[in-house]
């Protein structure tokens, strides 16, 4: 590959997401040829540790034969066909192994094209859902403040992060949010040693006094990505569960980055023993290889579209054929693999890992969950600045990470050896002296 050639039609013609463009095109970024396990590779070779699952998605680490084999031998066969009023293997079957693994209850499949898009269906089902019952007062939803569930209006909704989100003011619906579960800055001056999961009080409020004109409750279970990896309490789920149940609320759960194994447990919600009635996926159920979602039903979500009640929603590529069969392939490698077996010594080498970075702060906090780690860099110990020098100066070392504000955080692949992942945190800590 010609090097200059590919970075000067990148600087001329592509719009980077998430990148400020004037540092971009003043750095002298990677120009990335292929990848293989736990690494990928630039056009001159040089190697990078992909500390953060390329966006929290390659689970089952770069160029899998199964799934890429899966992708070469479906795309000889069907490449595409609209999944309204038919069907195909790959879709059919894929849905069959998603209600096997999923939480207990959820057992229909409606595919989507991203994460966005599976939670905006997923919004729209609980809107039609009390349209279906007679209950037209119900278009309102409750959400966790800080809270990330993609970056369509409708998510946005739902999900407001001030950094990414601020210009959407007043474009957006207005729903009602909750105190997020914050455990690095505790608004109750808690610890894990002695929280009672306060910060509960706030959802319990709003849903006390919002629920007649409610649709869902949504949430991010067990971890907010973009807000920081912000990791919190089973109990804060079951407690959430439990009220839902109370006032009959629908309970959706975005398991888009957290699903497939991250936090130690096939889902987040197996972890604290919980059944939402929705529950999105994506990222990780086609090892991150291509792109596609699905919101996840129970029966009586499902059941309250017959008679009729036709859900007019759907994407072109809903359940395509080659995404599927991608997505089927994964799924199956996580049992082939027995990951969530193999990650156990990880999770353990993971947070003793980040105890011992966090013995470089003054006033260190940091939070573990599967195979997820994360540390939040106070204001005395250089916040934001020195999180993104860190992450500047690692990815120089061949780690790449991308902290969010002042959060560092390593987010493998779950197929990362344990050699990797001791290499990962050992550059991050030298790139934080």
């Amino acid at each position: 590959m010609d090097r200059d050639r590919i970075k000067s039609a990148d600087l001329k013609h592509v719009w980077h997401p998430y990148t400020d463009t004037d540092a971009f095109e003043k750095s002298d970024f990677p120009v990335i040829a292929r990848a293989k396990g736990s690494y990928f590779y630039d056009v001159n070779g040089k190697k990078y540790l992909d500390a953060i699952a390329s966006w929290w998605c390659v689970n089952l680490g770069h160029s899998q034969s199964s799934i890429i084999n899966a992708i070469k031998e479906q795309s000889g066969k069907l490449q595409h066909v609209i999944l309204a009023g038919q069907t195909h293997e790959k879709t059919a079957l894929l849905a069959e192994e998603l209600a096997r693994i999923a939480p207990p209850g959820l057992k229909h499949s409606f595919f989507c094209g991203d994460g966005a898009s599976a939670v905006e269906a997923s919004l729209r089902m609980a809107l039609q859902y009390w349209e279906n019952q007679g209950e037209k007062k119900r278009k309102k939803f409750i959400c966790l403040k800080d809270g990330y569930h993609g970056d369509t209006l409708g998510a946005v909704g739902v999900g407001f992060v001030e950094e990414f989100h601020r210009e959407l003011k007043g474009a957006v619906g207005k729903n009602n949010a909750a105190e997020s579960p914050h455990c690095a800055v505790c608004k109750h001056g808690k610890k894990p040693a002695d929280c009672s999961i306060e910060c509960f009080g706030s959802m319990e409020k709003i849903i006390k006094a919002k629920h007649a004109q409610t649709a869902a409750v949504i949430v991010e279970p067990l971890c907010q990505g973009a807000a920081g990896a912000r990791i919190y309490p089973e109990e804060y789920l079951r407690k959430l569960k439990k009220l839902c149940e109370k006032y009959g609320l629908i309970l959706i759960a975005d398991e888009i980055a957290v699903g497939f194994g991250r936090t130690g447990e096939m889902f987040a919600c197996n972890k604290a023993g919980i059944s939402p009635d929705i529950m999105t996926v994506g990222k990780g159920m086609t090892g991150g290889y291509m792109p596609m979602s699905a919101s996840i039903v129970n029966d009586r979500i499902y059941d309250s579209f017959r008679k009729g009640k036709t859900f007019f929603y759907g994407h072109t590529f809903s359940g395509n054929p080659i995404t599927a069969a991608a997505a089927l392939a994964a799924v199956r490698l996580y049992k082939e693999l027995d990951i969530m077996e193999a990650i156990k010594p990880k999770i353990r080498l993971m947070k003793n890992e980040m105890e011992s970075l966090c013995g470089m702060f003054e006033k260190p906090f940091f939070n573990t969950m599967g195979m997820i780690a994360m540390t939040h860099i106070s204001e005395k110990d250089g916040g934001a600045k020195r999180a993104k020098a860190a992450a500047q100066k690692a990815r120089d070392m061949g780690v790449f990470i991308r902290p969010l504000g002042p959060v560092l955080y390593v987010w493998p692949p779950l197929t990362a050896s344990e050699r990797e992942i001791k290499e990962m945190f050992a550059v991050l800590k030298y790139s934080l002296k």
